[in-house]
């Protein structure tokens, strides 16, 4: 295996740093790459967090699988990749100093605009090594994602490994353009995103079960003895939707995320600042809360809740026994005024 001019032999483990470019300062910007590699052939599986700078909860799930030294391969190899974004994490930011994503910037290009170099050297470095992975995000603008998988259902090895994973939701996403998923797929490879919790803020039960669902996987691939299988089955969505904000003012939620929606069910509230007005708000759909914004206050089209939607079959069942035993108490009484 070659990474940056370096040679891996089976049975090595080895840091290497990939040299992206320099702060204006003249400050060297690297990314470190944790390579282990087994004595006997197998799979090479990607773990990468960090693609956006301030998602911290894949940074610090992958921190502490190399911390404990828990990546020891049976067989094949695992990079692991804590950060790739270095520029956004030293900033507190998705994107790097330019103003762009990163995960729209593939296969990116070497004299093309900072993120579509720092794609590029990844493309040129690590994709063609990779045989399948997973790439840990975390929501953004203050909204939180309820722990799941997000894949394009359909390709038998993004099924398999979405299936061990185990999260408690899979979502079908299409690819999106200049995404890491579109870039891996062109190359015939798998990568699945793990999605937990929210931007800059440390998510326990998510990371847990990011560390958990990676064993999975690696268990599924041969790699590892064992791994603790999920609570319960995974969830999938093959739709899912946004409820907007209809108006502006301060959003007061009344549900949680990982709940049980039912159609028409209150789900929280929209007041003007001034004590004069406010509207209750239900759901035109039912599902599951995937994501939840946790910002106050909202301007007309802000995203709301995320919802994964199910059949009506399947609507019915879960209003008789919602899975999460989340329900909160009824919300409080508020003025309704209607507005077209």
């Amino acid at each position: 295996m070659l990474i940056n001019g370096l040679t891996i032999r089976p049975g090595e483990q080895v840091l290497t740093r990939l040299v992206i470019s320099r702060l204006p300062s003249g400050t060297v910007i690297d990314v470190p790459v944790h390579v282990y590699r087994s004595e006997k052939p197998g799979p090479t599986v990607l773990l990468m967090a960090g693609m956006h700078g301030d998602e911290v909860n894949g940074i610090e799930t992958i921190r502490r699988l190399i911390r404990r030294d828990l990546l020891h391969p049976l067989r094949g190899s695992i990079i692991a990749i804590p950060i790739l974004n270095i520029y956004g994490f030293l900033n507190f930011s998705r994107e790097v100093p330019d103003g762009k994503d990163v995960n729209r910037s593939f296969p990116g290009h070497p004299r093309g605009s900072l993120a579509s170099r720092v794609a590029h050297r990844f493309m040129r470095e690590i994709m063609p090594l990779v045989d399948c992975g997973i790439d840990f995000h975390t929501g953004g603008a203050a909204r939180s994602n309820f722990p799941q998988v997000r894949c394009q259902l359909g390709s038998p090895d993004g099924d398999a490994l979405a299936q061990a994973f185990g999260a408690p939701f899979t979502l079908h996403s299409s690819l999106r353009p200049g995404s890491l998923r579109e870039a891996a797929f062109k190359q015939g490879k798998s990568i699945i995103v793990y999605e937990a919790g929210e931007s800059l803020r440390l998510d326990e039960a998510g990371i847990d079960t990011a560390i958990a669902g990676t064993f999975r996987v690696l268990h599924h691939l041969g790699m590892v003895p064992e791994a603790a299988p999920p609570a319960q089955p995974t969830i999938v969505c093959l739709r899912h939707t946004w409820l907007r904000a209809k108006f502006a003012g301060l959003f007061r939620s009344h549900v949680q995320n990982g709940q049980y929606l039912e159609k028409g069910q209150t789900y929280g509230s929209v007041a003007d600042p001034y004590g004069e007005q406010a509207v209750r708000l239900e759901s035109p759909v039912a599902g599951y809360i995937i994501g939840l914004n946790h910002m106050p206050v909202v301007n007309q089209g802000d995203a709301l809740l995320h919802v994964g939607l199910v059949d009506e079959a399947e609507a019915a069942r879960l209003a008789r026994n919602p899975p999460f035993n989340e329900k909160p108490g009824s919300p409080e009484e508020l003025e309704e005024i209607e507005i077209e």
